[in-house]
Formats: structure tokens, C-alpha cells, sequence
């Protein structure tokens, strides 16, 4: 008996670090702030979270305006003449709006203002038309947006937490993108 208990024992501690994880972060209250590459949770609150499946058939019928909210460092100021700056490349899925830097956990007040136009022209005005937000996998960004976009009145948001390396491992296409342009900081 007591051979049994110290089996069910050790059993339990070798497990239970695997076990813990593989559980998904809860959804926190408010927005992510830091450690925006770490897992996220599988659920938006007000907001329908999709698969890979289903973001190809919301984006085969067109029925959705694709929002890509992976952060591109902008081109430094002042920048010594002769110093080459090349924009690291982004491939996204093709059709999608690119508002780069949207899903920090604080928008200074000239991001938030472009994120909320870029969302406004993407749904063209009709804050009922279903946005589908993403950015990579484990990226906190694409959750904070469509939270975001969620406290800005939109009704149809969906998130994709798989972001472009899902929808790469699905072996679907990507386009190369530019993003829209942004305000000066």
C-alpha cells in the first residue's frame, strides 16, 4: 500500500509541472503591458476567437476586414547622412489593413486616434462589419486590439490568435505589406 502512495506521489510531481504548462493564461481584466511574446489566453471576452479554418473562410467569402497589428519600429530621427535604414519585411495575409504598434497596453493619444480611424476606413464606418484582428502566434498585441477595438463600440470582432504563422503553417498565402502610414510620435 504505502509502495503504491509513494508511486502516486512521485507521479504526481513529475506531472504536474507539464500540467501547469500546458494551461493557458487566464484573460486578464485589463490590457497586456509587457511580455507581449508569452502565451494568451483562448478566450476574448465580447469577442469570437478563431481558428485557422475559420479565418480562411471568413477570408475566402470576403466577409470580414482583416486587421494585421504587428509593431514595426519606425525609422529613427536624425538619422547620420549616409546611414541606411531598411524596414524589416512583414508578409500578411493578403487584403489586411497593417496599423502597426495599435496593440501596446497603453496607445499614447496620437496612436489611439490612428487606430481608431484605421479601424473606422477598414470597416468602412459600420461598427457592426466583422473585424478579424491578429498579428503572430503568442503575441499579446493582436488580444489587445481586439480588446481595444472592442472598447471603441465595435459589435464584430474576432480575434485570430494564430496570427500569420498560423495561417503560414496552413500553407495559405501571404502578401508582402506595407503598413499604413502612422502619425508622427
Amino acid at each position: 500500500m504505502r509502495r503504491r502512495v509513494a508511486a502516486a506521489l512521485v507521479a504526481a510531481i513529475l506531472v504536474a509541472p507539464a500540467l501547469a504548462q500546458q494551461q493557458e493564461p487566464f484573460e486578464p481584466e485589463e490590457y497586456r503591458s509587457d511580455n507581449y511574446r508569452a502565451p494568451v489566453p483562448a478566450t476574448l471576452t465580447g469577442a469570437r476567437v478563431l481558428t485557422t479554418a475559420e479565418a480562411e473562410a471568413i477570408w475566402r467569402a470576403k466577409s470580414g476586414a482583416f486587421i494585421d497589428v504587428l509593431p514595426r519600429a519606425p525609422k529613427p530621427k536624425n538619422l547620420p547622412e549616409g546611414t541606411v535604414w531598411r524596414d524589416m519585411p512583414r508578409k500578411n495575409i493578403p487584403g489586411s489593413t497593417w496599423l502597426p504598434d495599435t496593440g501596446y497596453g497603453v496607445l499614447p493619444p496620437a496612436m489611439d486616434d490612428y487606430f481608431q480611424r484605421g479601424l473606422a476606413r477598414a470597416a468602412r464606418g459600420d461598427k457592426a462589419a466583422l473585424l478579424v484582428i491578429y498579428c503572430l502566434a503568442d503575441c499579446w498585441m493582436s488580444w489587445n486590439a481586439a480588446k481595444r477595438a472592442l472598447a471603441y463600440g465595435y459589435a464584430n470582432v474576432a480575434w485570430y490568435p494564430d496570427g500569420t504563422d498560423g495561417w503560414e503553417r496552413a500553407n495559405l498565402p501571404l502578401d508582402d505589406a506595407q503598413p499604413e502610414p502612422r502619425p508622427e510620435q
